[in-house]
């Protein structure tokens, strides 16, 4: 959900609001109660909750980072160390 940013016309009040996409803009001042609140125009904030947003989330205990889990690729042979390769 987005966090978005206030301010009060009245009062110069600034406030974040943690809302739904589709939810109605806040009207109401929580700090002098007027009717006189506006969204300001900014980069919206936004929580992902849940598992699974990041290879490398924050875990504690037994848990590990995916990223620390990989194995690590096979060994590849040197074309000159290759017995059944054909030398042209």
């Amino acid at each position: 959900m987005p966090i978005y940013e206030y301010q009060c016309q009245s009062c110069g009040h600034e406030h974040e609001a943690l809302q739904k996409l589709g939810a109605e803009p806040l009207l109401t001042c929580p700090a002098c109660t007027k009717p006189e609140l506006m969204k300001k125009i900014s980069a919206a904030g936004f929580r992902l909750k849940g598992t699974g947003w990041y290879e490398t989330d924050f875990k504690s205990g037994a848990k590990k980072n995916v990223a620390g889990e990989a194995t690590p690729a096979p060994s590849v042979p040197k074309a000159d160390s290759c017995a059944g390769c054909k030398n042209n």
